[in-house]
């Protein structure tokens, strides 16, 4: 960077109807620390349709301006728009770092931006910080969790990264800070927009992603029937976390995708993981093996998950899980 210019940490605050996601709060929480440490400013920018009257709230979580670009057409994810956009704002503004979190639209949206930018991008990352010389550097869990890669930025800037959600605290926002909001013209219109999202159907009765929960309660194989995911479903909303699956019992039509916790589903980071029935296939600990606190709840012994449990119950789920639930009420006074 040139000497006298302050760096500028550029964050994708994702949002669905006008409400942040909690990883856009963990993001904006990340980038305030890495500008505090490289002398730098965190800036944030919104895509959405009617969104640039909470845009400002991003300044008690750590962002000093907030860019919006605010089209109808943007009301839902359109991934070669939203790219375009980003890109225009990041041409003018000239970032040293872009972040988002490494959700589904993270995940889809921050490669295309780094691609039109003619940069790489670093996906999925569990640490990260910024060198005396402006180089980034990352680590990120790869090969399904069993290395963790470090990698190092090269050439001049922007530098694209992704951020496991749940791995970075959001923090508590600080009352009394604004955000100065900029409306941002991309100059890309409906008719760019060449795949756009049409509608959204959202599951009744699924209150927690997965990806974003503090806590995640996951059944697999070892229930033997889907009627008994509801053995699951209890001691989760106990704990008050949000319920998970392995692959197998998705594939089997048990329940809904959404909740696949792997390598083929969502890659998950709570405070704590609570795998009942569930070997520990290398696919699914590698959707969760970055978990804080990891309980296993299984009657083999040998079962793969002891290996990366912290905690580990062997024993009939059908007679551990019940006893948990009823434990957890009396300690909550239910």
């Amino acid at each position: 960077m040139p000497m006298g210019t302050t760096m500028t940490i550029l964050v994708f605050a994702e949002q669905r109807d006008g409400q942040f996601r909690k990883a856009a709060f963990e993001m904006l929480a990340a980038a305030k620390k890495l500008a505090a440490g490289a002398g730098g400013k965190v800036e944030a920018v919104v895509v959405g349709a009617g969104v640039s009257g909470v845009a400002a709230g991003l300044g008690r979580y750590g962002a000093e301006a907030v860019h919006v670009i605010d089209a109808e057409h943007f009301r839902l994810y359109s991934p070669d728009g939203y790219a375009k956009a980003v890109c225009a704002l990041i041409e003018k503004t000239k970032p040293a770092l872009v972040l988002a979190a490494a959700t589904a639209m993270g995940k889809d949206l921050l490669p295309r931006v780094a691609a039109r930018c003619g940069r790489p991008v670093a996906p999925d990352c569990t640490a990260i910080e910024i060198a005396g010389s402006g180089q980034v550097k990352v680590q990120r869990p790869t090969y399904a969790g069993k290395v963790v890669a470090t990698l190092e930025s090269a050439g001049d800037p922007p530098h694209f990264v992704t951020l496991r959600p749940n791995v970075f605290p959001a923090g508590e926002p600080q009352e009394g800070a604004s955000a100065e909001v900029h409306a941002f013209d991309a100059g890309v219109g409906a008719e760019a927009c060449r795949a756009r999202t049409r509608s959204v159907e959202k599951v009744v009765g699924v209150t927690l992603d997965v990806s974003e929960a503090d806590v995640v309660v996951a059944g697999g194989r070892g229930l033997k029937d889907p009627e008994n995911f509801k053995l699951i479903r209890d001691l989760a909303e106990v704990l008050g976390g949000a319920v998970g699956a392995s692959r197998a019992v998705v594939d089997a039509g048990w329940i809904e995708h959404q909740h696949q916790v792997g390598q083929t589903g969502k890659t998950v980071s709570p405070t704590l993981y609570v795998a009942c029935g569930i070997s520990g296939a290398i696919q699914h600990l590698a959707g969760m093996n970055s978990s804080k606190w990891i309980v296993a709840v299984n009657k083999d012994a040998d079962a793969p998950i002891f290996k990366v449990a912290d905690y580990g119950v062997v024993g009939d789920l059908f007679e551990v899980v019940p006893a948990l639930i009823e434990e957890v009420k009396k300690l909550r006074g239910r």
